[in-house]
């Protein structure tokens, strides 16, 4: 009997899990009009996931466009697509089967690992180890609590001071989906420890500066892309009244919020939420980020994907009053990156750059005043998207803390 019922529990948890068998990831390369009007016409008939931009609003001529169309669709797209000549190609021909080929280097281990994409569990107990095995040069503190009750635990990095010291701060996770934002965070922590001492430029940033790191943001939706649907992006709260869950918590921060590049439907991918910091998880960064504004000098964000260093502003085309300073240093840190594996990055302003898009967290925090404000997407530009596998983790990661050491020493030396 009891074999019975743990039989049918693990039916029931296996019939949770999203299958993708047979869905596919097309790129659209819209050239007229009529290609834009068509696409944004599919998103209204059909459920499509947008990659790339985020939504069918911000679709415009000559930008590629990476689209997830559900198997039951695909003759009916295929179709639309042949008659209106659009150009296109099928980047991914299985969605399930690349998923599953994320792991290429084999099945994970039980334990932690900063080469393979590690559940929020093996985070949270990553966190407290690492906290606790060097604790002259690192303390974690728990700044808030997700929607479902998860703790927010950010790590702060530095050697310990009897006075107060200008800071950097940097979040990964936004979107839960981005699985190699999270395991740059953890690279991120792993080198500054072990390079304390002998790598110059990290024990000087260490012992003037503070990192803070907060691993996973919306650790809600990562837990829920592991456990449930890999392909899920907002957060996991829910509204009485409301069918849909989470909001898009790079669209929930109070700058220009809603205005542009963000939909008020709360079934949308970029849904901004019902208020500026409805989401508790954006409310818990923001209320630490202004409870130490004075001490904060640089915010970084990590995502993915498209090889961008983005800064503000994204929620308007006008320029920010430090752009120049801005593009130089973005310029800077795309070269370093780009010297060690030849991955070459686009630098500019959100909104000219990409796309438009209110709400964010990078025009957030210049807008309180922190100057170098800065947004990464990282690898790749397409081939796997969402679903890099996890042998390019490494690569990703080194040539990533070039970048954000780059910018760090920049930060270093031009205090404000």
């Amino acid at each position: 009997m009891r074999i019975l019922v743990l039989l049918g529990l693990v039916a029931v948890a296996l019939a949770d899990v999203t299958r993708f068998e047979g869905e596919k990831v097309f790129r659209l390369k819209p050239t007229l009009d009529e290609h834009v009007t068509l696409i944004k016409g599919l998103a209204k008939d059909i459920e499509v996931d947008f990659w790339k931009p985020e939504s069918p609003e911000l679709v415009t001529i000559d930008i590629d466009v990476d689209i997830h169309v559900p198997a039951i669709y695909l003759d009916m797209v295929y179709t639309l697509l042949q008659q209106s000549d659009i150009e296109y190609d099928v980047l991914i021909e299985d969605l399930q089967e690349a998923i599953e080929a994320q792991e290429d280097g084999g099945p994970s281990p039980r334990t932690h690992s900063y080469t393979k994409y590690n559940t929020w569990d093996k985070v949270h107990s990553w966190t407290a180890s690492i906290a606790s095995s060097n604790p002259s040069l690192i303390s974690k503190q728990v700044i808030g609590n997700t929607y479902e009750g998860r703790p927010m635990t950010l790590l702060k990095l530095g050697k310990k001071s009897s006075s107060s010291k200008p800071a950097i701060f940097m979040d990964c996770g936004i979107h839960a989906r981005e699985w190699i934002s999270p395991a740059f965070c953890q690279w991120f922590v792993k080198e500054a420890l072990s390079t304390y001492g002998s790598d110059s430029q990290m024990t000087s940033l260490l012992n003037e500066m503070d990192v803070y790191v907060l691993p996973v943001f919306n650790i809600d939706g990562y837990d829920y892309t592991h456990k449930s649907n890999r392909m899920w992006r907002k957060t996991r709260s829910r509204k009485s009244g409301s069918s849909c869950t989470g909001a898009d918590p790079n669209r929930n921060w109070n700058a220009g919020w809603c205005s542009m590049g963000a939909s008020s439907n709360p079934c949308s991918d970029t849904f901004c939420g019902y208020s500026p910091e409805s989401e508790i998880e954006v409310k818990n960064v923001a209320d630490f980020i202004r409870r130490n504004k004075s001490a904060i000098k640089a915010y970084l964000t990590v995502h993915s994907y498209s090889q961008l260093l983005l800064f503000p502003y994204s929620y308007t085309y006008e320029l920010a009053a430090d752009h120049s300073e801005l593009m130089k240093v973005a310029e800077g840190a795309s070269s370093a990156l780009r010297s060690l594996y030849g991955t070459r990055y686009t630098s500019g302003p959100g909104a000219t750059t990409i796309y438009p898009a209110a709400g964010g967290s990078d025009d957030w925090a210049y807008d309180l005043g922190v100057k170098y404000s800065y947004t990464f997407e990282l690898r790749d530009t397409g081939r796997y998207g969402f679903l890099l596998p996890e042998s390019q983790i490494k690569p990703t990661c080194e040539e990533t803390m070039l970048a954000v050491k780059y910018i760090a020493a920049y930060v270093q030396k031009n205090l404000y």
